[in-house]
Protein backbone atom coordinates (compact mmCIF):
# COMPACT_ATOMS: atom_id res chain seq x y z
CA UNK A 1 0.00 0.00 0.00
CA UNK A 2 2.58 2.02 0.69
CA UNK A 3 4.56 1.73 -2.78
CA UNK A 4 1.12 2.38 -4.62
CA UNK A 5 0.81 5.31 -2.67
CA UNK A 6 4.50 6.40 -3.19
CA UNK A 7 3.68 5.20 -7.03
CA UNK A 8 0.60 7.96 -7.09
CA UNK A 9 2.00 11.24 -5.48
CA UNK A 10 4.73 10.59 -7.91
CA UNK A 11 2.80 10.64 -10.94
CA UNK A 12 1.13 13.31 -9.16
CA UNK A 13 4.12 15.79 -8.68
CA UNK A 14 5.18 14.83 -12.75
CA UNK A 15 1.51 15.48 -13.83
CA UNK A 16 1.63 18.98 -11.79
CA UNK A 17 5.30 19.68 -13.65
CA UNK A 18 3.89 18.79 -16.99
CA UNK A 19 0.88 21.39 -16.51
CA UNK A 20 3.31 23.92 -15.40
CA UNK A 21 5.73 23.44 -17.96
CA UNK A 22 2.62 22.83 -20.82
CA UNK A 23 0.93 26.68 -18.98
CA UNK A 24 4.70 28.97 -19.47
CA UNK A 25 5.00 27.79 -23.22
CA UNK A 26 1.22 28.71 -23.96
CA UNK A 27 1.68 31.84 -22.22
CA UNK A 28 4.52 32.59 -24.36
CA UNK A 29 2.85 31.08 -27.19
CA UNK A 30 0.00 33.47 -26.91
CA UNK A 31 1.89 36.70 -26.01
CA UNK A 32 1.67 38.88 -29.59
CA UNK A 33 5.20 38.42 -31.31
CA UNK A 34 7.64 42.02 -31.18
CA UNK A 35 6.57 43.73 -34.25
CA UNK A 36 10.15 43.27 -35.58
CA UNK A 37 10.11 39.53 -34.84
CA UNK A 38 8.38 37.31 -37.06
CA UNK A 39 5.30 35.13 -35.68
CA UNK A 40 7.31 32.20 -35.86
CA UNK A 41 10.33 32.89 -34.14
CA UNK A 42 8.41 33.87 -31.70
CA UNK A 43 6.25 30.63 -31.81
CA UNK A 44 9.52 28.63 -31.61
CA UNK A 45 10.56 30.58 -28.60
CA UNK A 46 7.33 29.61 -26.53
CA UNK A 47 8.43 25.71 -27.11
CA UNK A 48 11.94 26.22 -26.00
CA UNK A 49 11.48 27.83 -22.89
CA UNK A 50 8.74 25.24 -22.30
CA UNK A 51 11.65 22.54 -23.21
CA UNK A 52 13.90 24.21 -21.05
CA UNK A 53 11.13 24.47 -17.95
CA UNK A 54 10.45 20.76 -18.54
CA UNK A 55 14.43 19.85 -18.31
CA UNK A 56 14.60 21.63 -15.02
CA UNK A 57 11.13 20.21 -13.12
CA UNK A 58 11.30 17.19 -14.78
CA UNK A 59 7.91 16.09 -15.58
CA UNK A 60 9.39 13.52 -17.98
CA UNK A 61 13.05 12.31 -18.22
CA UNK A 62 14.62 14.85 -20.65
CA UNK A 63 14.90 12.43 -23.91
CA UNK A 64 11.07 12.66 -23.23
CA UNK A 65 10.42 16.57 -22.80
CA UNK A 66 12.76 16.51 -26.39
CA UNK A 67 10.32 14.04 -27.52
CA UNK A 68 7.35 16.20 -26.80
CA UNK A 69 9.21 19.48 -28.02
CA UNK A 70 10.32 18.33 -31.44
CA UNK A 71 6.17 17.18 -31.76
CA UNK A 72 4.75 20.11 -30.82
CA UNK A 73 7.42 22.21 -33.26
CA UNK A 74 6.19 20.12 -36.21
CA UNK A 75 1.95 19.63 -35.40
CA UNK A 76 1.97 23.81 -34.51
CA UNK A 77 3.40 24.32 -38.33
CA UNK A 78 6.47 26.06 -36.59
CA UNK A 79 8.88 24.07 -38.61
CA UNK A 80 8.55 20.93 -41.23
CA UNK A 81 9.42 17.44 -40.15
CA UNK A 82 12.80 17.72 -42.01
CA UNK A 83 13.99 20.76 -40.04
CA UNK A 84 12.37 19.36 -36.32
CA UNK A 85 14.64 16.13 -37.56
CA UNK A 86 17.86 18.28 -38.54
CA UNK A 87 19.54 17.93 -35.25
CA UNK A 88 20.10 14.09 -35.59
CA UNK A 89 22.28 15.17 -38.51
CA UNK A 90 24.50 17.54 -36.24
CA UNK A 91 28.08 16.40 -35.75
CA UNK A 92 28.92 17.17 -33.12
CA UNK A 93 25.81 15.50 -31.60
CA UNK A 94 27.64 12.71 -33.07
CA UNK A 95 30.32 13.63 -30.98
CA UNK A 96 29.58 13.41 -27.85
CA UNK A 97 27.22 10.28 -28.61
CA UNK A 98 30.45 8.67 -30.21
CA UNK A 99 32.61 9.65 -26.66
CA UNK A 100 30.02 8.16 -24.52
CA UNK A 101 30.67 5.50 -26.48
CA UNK A 102 34.41 5.05 -25.77
CA UNK A 103 34.19 5.92 -21.99
CA UNK A 104 32.34 3.32 -21.18
CA UNK A 105 35.37 1.06 -22.05
CA UNK A 106 37.42 2.74 -19.68
CA UNK A 107 34.56 1.31 -17.05
CA UNK A 108 34.12 -2.81 -18.95
CA UNK A 109 38.02 -2.81 -18.79
CA UNK A 110 39.04 -1.09 -15.61
CA UNK A 111 41.15 1.10 -16.45
CA UNK A 112 39.78 4.11 -15.52
CA UNK A 113 39.86 2.12 -12.05
CA UNK A 114 43.43 1.39 -12.85
CA UNK A 115 44.84 4.78 -13.46
CA UNK A 116 43.05 6.06 -10.25
CA UNK A 117 44.35 3.27 -7.82
CA UNK A 118 48.02 4.22 -9.34
CA UNK A 119 47.76 8.23 -8.74
CA UNK A 120 46.73 7.11 -5.19
CA UNK A 121 49.43 5.04 -4.69
CA UNK A 122 52.32 7.08 -5.42
CA UNK A 123 50.65 10.48 -4.26
CA UNK A 124 48.27 9.29 -1.33
CA UNK A 125 50.84 9.29 1.47
CA UNK A 126 49.40 12.82 2.64
CA UNK A 127 45.54 13.56 2.73
CA UNK A 128 46.25 16.76 0.29
CA UNK A 129 48.35 14.59 -1.85
CA UNK A 130 45.61 11.60 -1.58
CA UNK A 131 43.03 14.61 -3.43
CA UNK A 132 45.63 15.85 -5.95
CA UNK A 133 46.20 12.25 -6.84
CA UNK A 134 42.05 11.83 -7.50
CA UNK A 135 42.17 15.46 -9.62
CA UNK A 136 44.65 13.80 -11.85
CA UNK A 137 42.74 10.81 -12.53
CA UNK A 138 40.02 12.93 -13.08
CA UNK A 139 42.18 14.81 -15.35
CA UNK A 140 43.45 11.60 -17.68
CA UNK A 141 40.11 10.37 -17.85
CA UNK A 142 37.86 13.59 -18.91
CA UNK A 143 39.10 14.53 -22.56
CA UNK A 144 36.99 10.86 -23.27
CA UNK A 145 34.05 10.57 -20.76
CA UNK A 146 31.36 13.09 -21.88
CA UNK A 147 29.82 12.62 -18.42
CA UNK A 148 30.81 14.00 -16.06
CA UNK A 149 28.16 11.84 -13.71
CA UNK A 150 29.87 8.73 -15.04
CA UNK A 151 33.11 10.06 -14.90
CA UNK A 152 32.90 11.60 -11.08
CA UNK A 153 30.04 9.38 -9.86
CA UNK A 154 31.15 6.10 -11.57
CA UNK A 155 34.87 6.24 -11.00
CA UNK A 156 36.39 9.13 -8.79
CA UNK A 157 33.63 9.02 -5.83
CA UNK A 158 33.79 5.11 -5.57
CA UNK A 159 36.90 5.41 -4.85
CA UNK A 160 36.72 8.69 -2.39
CA UNK A 161 34.28 7.07 -0.70
CA UNK A 162 36.24 3.79 0.14
CA UNK A 163 39.06 5.78 1.02
CA UNK A 164 37.08 7.38 3.48
CA UNK A 165 35.29 4.46 4.76
CA UNK A 166 39.15 3.03 5.04
CA UNK A 167 39.83 5.61 7.58
CA UNK A 168 36.85 5.48 9.25
CA UNK A 169 35.48 8.66 8.10
CA UNK A 170 31.49 7.96 8.10
CA UNK A 171 28.87 10.58 8.60
CA UNK A 172 26.52 8.08 10.30
CA UNK A 173 28.57 8.17 13.21
CA UNK A 174 29.64 11.68 13.33
CA UNK A 175 33.70 11.23 12.02
CA UNK A 176 33.11 12.34 8.24
CA UNK A 177 35.28 15.25 8.78
CA UNK A 178 38.24 13.01 9.78
CA UNK A 179 39.11 12.82 5.88
CA UNK A 180 36.12 12.37 3.96
CA UNK A 181 34.13 15.82 3.70
CA UNK A 182 37.45 17.15 2.69
CA UNK A 183 38.19 14.31 0.00
CA UNK A 184 33.87 14.78 -1.11
CA UNK A 185 34.20 18.07 -1.41
CA UNK A 186 37.80 18.27 -3.62
CA UNK A 187 36.54 15.79 -5.48
CA UNK A 188 33.63 17.32 -6.67
CA UNK A 189 35.25 20.36 -7.67
CA UNK A 190 37.72 19.00 -9.70
CA UNK A 191 34.65 17.45 -11.44
CA UNK A 192 33.81 20.86 -12.22
CA UNK A 193 37.33 22.09 -13.47
CA UNK A 194 37.85 18.97 -15.43
CA UNK A 195 35.26 19.16 -17.23
CA UNK A 196 35.82 23.24 -18.70
CA UNK A 197 38.85 21.81 -19.48
CA UNK A 198 37.95 19.78 -23.09
CA UNK A 199 35.42 20.15 -25.31
CA UNK A 200 35.04 16.32 -24.55
CA UNK A 201 34.85 16.25 -21.27
CA UNK A 202 31.37 17.53 -20.52
CA UNK A 203 27.73 17.24 -22.46
CA UNK A 204 27.21 21.09 -22.41
CA UNK A 205 30.49 21.57 -23.89
CA UNK A 206 30.04 20.48 -27.41
CA UNK A 207 26.19 22.23 -27.32
CA UNK A 208 27.99 25.54 -26.36
CA UNK A 209 30.65 24.96 -29.67
CA UNK A 210 27.65 24.54 -31.68
CA UNK A 211 25.91 27.76 -30.72
CA UNK A 212 28.99 29.67 -31.13
CA UNK A 213 29.68 28.53 -34.80
CA UNK A 214 25.56 29.28 -35.09
CA UNK A 215 26.60 33.18 -34.02
CA UNK A 216 29.93 33.15 -36.64
CA UNK A 217 32.64 31.70 -34.21
CA UNK A 218 34.47 28.09 -34.53
CA UNK A 219 36.04 26.70 -32.17
CA UNK A 220 37.93 23.48 -32.75
CA UNK A 221 38.75 20.60 -29.52
CA UNK A 222 42.33 21.60 -29.79
CA UNK A 223 41.07 25.99 -29.25
CA UNK A 224 39.01 24.80 -26.44
CA UNK A 225 42.13 22.71 -25.19
CA UNK A 226 44.30 24.91 -25.29
CA UNK A 227 42.40 27.93 -24.37
CA UNK A 228 41.63 26.16 -21.02
CA UNK A 229 44.94 23.98 -19.94
CA UNK A 230 46.79 27.24 -18.31
CA UNK A 231 43.63 28.59 -15.88
CA UNK A 232 42.14 24.70 -15.63
CA UNK A 233 45.58 23.61 -14.31
CA UNK A 234 45.52 26.40 -11.94
CA UNK A 235 42.32 25.84 -10.62
CA UNK A 236 43.17 22.19 -10.17
CA UNK A 237 46.43 23.65 -7.93
CA UNK A 238 44.73 26.15 -6.00
CA UNK A 239 41.15 25.01 -4.92
CA UNK A 240 42.17 21.57 -3.38
CA UNK A 241 44.72 23.53 -1.19
CA UNK A 242 42.14 26.22 -0.44
CA UNK A 243 39.90 23.80 0.40
CA UNK A 244 42.54 21.85 2.87
CA UNK A 245 43.40 25.38 4.71
CA UNK A 246 39.53 26.62 5.11
CA UNK A 247 37.93 22.84 5.33
CA UNK A 248 40.54 21.07 6.96
CA UNK A 249 40.71 17.36 7.37
CA UNK A 250 40.94 15.82 10.70
CA UNK A 251 43.56 13.58 9.22
CA UNK A 252 46.97 14.76 7.38
CA UNK A 253 48.55 11.48 7.18
CA UNK A 254 47.16 9.14 4.78
CA UNK A 255 50.31 6.39 4.34
CA UNK A 256 47.47 3.41 4.58
CA UNK A 257 45.34 4.61 1.05
CA UNK A 258 48.92 4.22 -0.96
CA UNK A 259 48.95 -0.15 1.04
CA UNK A 260 45.13 0.14 -0.13
CA UNK A 261 45.96 1.37 -3.53
CA UNK A 262 48.85 -1.04 -4.04
CA UNK A 263 46.55 -3.94 -2.87
CA UNK A 264 43.60 -2.84 -5.07
CA UNK A 265 46.14 -3.11 -7.98
CA UNK A 266 47.42 -6.66 -7.05
CA UNK A 267 44.24 -7.49 -7.18
CA UNK A 268 43.36 -6.21 -10.55
CA UNK A 269 46.96 -8.32 -11.91
CA UNK A 270 48.83 -7.51 -14.53
CA UNK A 271 47.33 -4.68 -18.06
CA UNK A 272 45.28 -6.90 -19.48
CA UNK A 273 44.76 -6.92 -23.01
CA UNK A 274 41.52 -5.18 -23.40
CA UNK A 275 43.24 -2.48 -21.02
CA UNK A 276 46.37 -2.21 -23.82
CA UNK A 277 43.69 -1.72 -26.60
CA UNK A 278 42.01 0.96 -24.57
CA UNK A 279 45.45 2.52 -23.60
CA UNK A 280 46.58 2.82 -27.79
CA UNK A 281 42.72 3.99 -28.60
CA UNK A 282 42.85 6.56 -26.19
CA UNK A 283 46.30 7.81 -27.30
CA UNK A 284 45.41 7.54 -30.81
CA UNK A 285 41.46 9.26 -30.72
CA UNK A 286 43.68 12.30 -28.68
CA UNK A 287 46.42 12.59 -31.11
CA UNK A 288 43.48 12.72 -33.86
CA UNK A 289 41.74 15.47 -32.07
CA UNK A 290 44.66 17.53 -31.53
CA UNK A 291 46.45 16.95 -34.91
CA UNK A 292 43.96 15.46 -37.14
CA UNK A 293 43.04 18.91 -38.67
CA UNK A 294 46.20 18.72 -40.86
CA UNK A 295 45.35 15.22 -42.37
CA UNK A 296 41.61 16.27 -42.82
CA UNK A 297 40.05 14.44 -40.06
CA UNK A 298 37.41 16.32 -37.63
CA UNK A 299 36.51 16.06 -34.20
CA UNK A 300 33.60 12.91 -35.33
CA UNK A 301 35.38 10.87 -37.55
CA UNK A 302 38.18 10.58 -34.84
CA UNK A 303 35.38 9.13 -32.41
CA UNK A 304 34.36 6.66 -35.38
CA UNK A 305 38.06 5.74 -35.75
CA UNK A 306 38.25 5.15 -31.81
CA UNK A 307 34.40 3.39 -31.46
CA UNK A 308 35.69 1.30 -34.80
CA UNK A 309 39.09 -0.11 -33.30
CA UNK A 310 37.30 -0.78 -29.97
CA UNK A 311 34.34 -2.79 -31.69
CA UNK A 312 36.97 -4.73 -33.89
CA UNK A 313 39.14 -5.55 -31.08
CA UNK A 314 36.40 -6.89 -28.97
CA UNK A 315 37.02 -3.90 -26.00
CA UNK A 316 33.25 -3.63 -26.76
CA UNK A 317 30.36 -5.48 -28.45
CA UNK A 318 27.66 -4.44 -30.16
CA UNK A 319 25.31 -5.07 -26.78
CA UNK A 320 27.77 -2.42 -25.16
CA UNK A 321 26.52 -0.09 -27.25
CA UNK A 322 23.22 -0.50 -27.31
CA UNK A 323 22.80 -0.53 -23.40
CA UNK A 324 24.83 2.63 -23.21
CA UNK A 325 21.34 4.58 -22.24
CA UNK A 326 22.98 8.19 -21.60
CA UNK A 327 24.62 8.23 -25.23
CA UNK A 328 21.33 7.69 -26.99
CA UNK A 329 19.67 9.84 -24.30
CA UNK A 330 22.15 12.69 -24.76
CA UNK A 331 21.58 12.37 -28.80
CA UNK A 332 17.53 12.50 -28.18
CA UNK A 333 17.45 15.78 -26.37
CA UNK A 334 20.91 17.00 -27.60
CA UNK A 335 19.35 17.14 -31.01
CA UNK A 336 16.40 18.72 -30.24
CA UNK A 337 17.67 21.39 -28.57
CA UNK A 338 20.37 22.13 -31.46
CA UNK A 339 17.55 22.13 -33.84
CA UNK A 340 15.77 24.72 -31.68
CA UNK A 341 18.86 26.48 -31.35
CA UNK A 342 19.48 26.68 -34.64
CA UNK A 343 15.83 28.20 -35.79
CA UNK A 344 16.04 30.71 -33.44
CA UNK A 345 19.16 32.23 -34.83
CA UNK A 346 18.05 32.09 -38.50
CA UNK A 347 14.48 33.35 -37.73
CA UNK A 348 16.15 36.46 -36.22
CA UNK A 349 15.08 35.66 -32.39
CA UNK A 350 18.89 35.80 -31.16
CA UNK A 351 20.02 38.04 -33.31
CA UNK A 352 16.62 39.90 -31.89
CA UNK A 353 17.67 39.92 -28.10
CA UNK A 354 21.40 40.23 -28.64
CA UNK A 355 20.42 43.34 -30.39
CA UNK A 356 18.03 44.53 -27.48
CA UNK A 357 20.34 43.82 -24.92
CA UNK A 358 23.19 45.03 -26.87
CA UNK A 359 21.49 48.22 -26.88
CA UNK A 360 20.95 48.33 -23.01
CA UNK A 361 24.76 47.62 -22.88
CA UNK A 362 25.86 50.59 -25.63
CA UNK A 363 28.17 52.87 -24.72
CA UNK A 364 30.00 50.33 -21.29
CA UNK A 365 33.25 49.76 -22.77
CA UNK A 366 33.53 45.55 -24.38
CA UNK A 367 35.42 44.44 -21.03
CA UNK A 368 32.74 45.90 -18.83
CA UNK A 369 30.16 44.54 -20.78
CA UNK A 370 31.71 40.88 -20.99
CA UNK A 371 32.45 41.00 -17.19
CA UNK A 372 28.86 42.20 -16.40
CA UNK A 373 27.42 39.22 -18.65
CA UNK A 374 29.64 36.77 -17.43
CA UNK A 375 28.88 37.23 -13.50
CA UNK A 376 25.51 37.20 -14.40
CA UNK A 377 25.52 34.01 -16.27
CA UNK A 378 27.44 32.65 -13.42
CA UNK A 379 25.71 33.29 -10.76
CA UNK A 380 22.15 32.60 -12.30
CA UNK A 381 23.09 28.87 -12.04
CA UNK A 382 21.35 28.64 -8.96
CA UNK A 383 18.19 29.10 -10.48
CA UNK A 384 19.07 25.30 -12.35
CA UNK A 385 19.61 22.20 -11.81
CA UNK A 386 21.32 21.31 -15.30
CA UNK A 387 24.71 22.57 -16.84
CA UNK A 388 23.52 21.69 -20.14
CA UNK A 389 19.61 23.49 -19.17
CA UNK A 390 21.67 26.37 -18.37
CA UNK A 391 23.69 26.80 -21.12
CA UNK A 392 20.98 25.70 -23.45
CA UNK A 393 18.91 28.83 -22.27
CA UNK A 394 21.32 31.12 -22.07
CA UNK A 395 24.48 30.55 -23.72
CA UNK A 396 23.65 31.84 -27.54
CA UNK A 397 21.77 34.89 -25.74
CA UNK A 398 24.39 36.08 -23.78
CA UNK A 399 27.05 35.20 -26.72
CA UNK A 400 25.06 37.17 -28.75
CA UNK A 401 25.09 40.13 -26.92
CA UNK A 402 28.84 40.34 -25.93
CA UNK A 403 29.65 40.19 -29.74
CA UNK A 404 27.22 43.01 -30.53
CA UNK A 405 28.79 45.37 -27.31
CA UNK A 406 32.21 45.16 -29.01
CA UNK A 407 33.98 41.91 -27.38
CA UNK A 408 36.35 39.87 -29.07
CA UNK A 409 33.89 37.07 -30.55
CA UNK A 410 36.60 33.74 -29.74
CA UNK A 411 37.21 35.19 -26.17
CA UNK A 412 33.19 35.33 -25.24
CA UNK A 413 32.48 32.39 -26.90
CA UNK A 414 34.98 30.40 -24.98
CA UNK A 415 34.80 32.30 -21.80
CA UNK A 416 30.95 31.65 -21.34
CA UNK A 417 31.86 28.32 -22.35
CA UNK A 418 34.11 27.63 -19.68
CA UNK A 419 31.54 29.31 -17.10
CA UNK A 420 29.09 26.60 -18.47
CA UNK A 421 31.37 23.99 -16.34
CA UNK A 422 32.62 26.28 -13.18
CA UNK A 423 29.29 27.38 -12.48
CA UNK A 424 28.65 23.69 -11.62
CA UNK A 425 30.31 24.53 -8.11
CA UNK A 426 27.82 26.48 -6.61
CA UNK A 427 25.16 23.96 -5.19
CA UNK A 428 23.97 20.44 -4.15
CA UNK A 429 22.00 20.42 -7.31
CA UNK A 430 23.42 22.64 -9.67
CA UNK A 431 24.99 19.49 -12.00
CA UNK A 432 25.18 16.00 -12.73
CA UNK A 433 27.84 14.56 -10.29
CA UNK A 434 26.66 17.36 -7.25
CA UNK A 435 23.94 14.93 -6.25
CA UNK A 436 26.36 12.07 -6.16
CA UNK A 437 28.84 13.57 -3.66
CA UNK A 438 25.97 15.61 -1.88
CA UNK A 439 23.69 12.41 -0.99
CA UNK A 440 26.98 10.65 0.83
CA UNK A 441 25.91 13.79 3.15
CA UNK A 442 29.94 14.04 4.59
CA UNK A 443 29.19 17.94 3.90
CA UNK A 444 26.91 19.77 4.91
CA UNK A 445 24.21 22.06 2.60
CA UNK A 446 25.14 25.70 4.70
CA UNK A 447 28.73 24.25 4.38
CA UNK A 448 28.57 23.11 0.69
CA UNK A 449 27.15 26.30 -0.45
CA UNK A 450 29.73 28.47 1.34
CA UNK A 451 32.52 26.16 -0.05
CA UNK A 452 30.63 26.47 -3.42
CA UNK A 453 30.63 30.60 -3.53
CA UNK A 454 34.11 30.66 -2.15
CA UNK A 455 35.44 28.57 -4.80
CA UNK A 456 33.34 30.61 -7.84
CA UNK A 457 35.31 33.39 -6.78
CA UNK A 458 38.92 31.44 -7.29
CA UNK A 459 37.21 30.47 -10.18
CA UNK A 460 36.37 33.82 -11.28
CA UNK A 461 40.23 35.74 -10.30
CA UNK A 462 41.82 32.87 -11.74
CA UNK A 463 39.96 32.28 -15.17
CA UNK A 464 39.41 35.94 -15.50
CA UNK A 465 42.90 36.48 -14.78
CA UNK A 466 45.23 34.20 -15.74
CA UNK A 467 42.74 33.00 -18.07
CA UNK A 468 42.59 36.71 -19.21
CA UNK A 469 46.38 37.18 -19.88
CA UNK A 470 47.27 34.13 -21.22
CA UNK A 471 44.52 34.11 -23.87
CA UNK A 472 45.74 37.35 -24.84
CA UNK A 473 49.65 35.68 -24.54
CA UNK A 474 47.08 33.31 -27.11
CA UNK A 475 46.44 35.90 -29.16
CA UNK A 476 42.54 35.42 -29.00
CA UNK A 477 42.11 38.78 -27.71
Amino acid sequence: MNSMEAQRKNREVHLRALCITLAIGAVIWFIPSPVDLQEKAWHLFAIFVATIVGFIIKPLPMGGVAILSITAVVLTGTLKLEEALSGFQNTTIWLIVIAFFISRGFIKTGLGNRIAYMFVKLFGRKTLGLSYSLLVSDLILSPAMPSNTARGGGIIFPIAHSLSRTFGSDPENGTEKKVGSFLMQVAFQGVNITSAMFMTAMAANPLAATLAHNAGVTITWTDWALAAIVPGLASLIVVPYFIYKVYPPEIKETPAASEIATEKLKEMGPLKKSEWSMIMVFLLILALWIFGGKLGIDATTTALIGLSVLLLTSVLTWNDVKKEEGAWDTLVWFASLVMMATFLNSLGMIPWFSHLMGTAVHGLPWIWALIALALIFFYSHYFFASNTAHVSAMYAAFLGVAIVAGAPPMLAALLLGFIGNLFGCLTHYGSGPAPVFFGSGYVPQDKWWLLGFSVSVIHLIIWGVIGGLWWKVLGIW
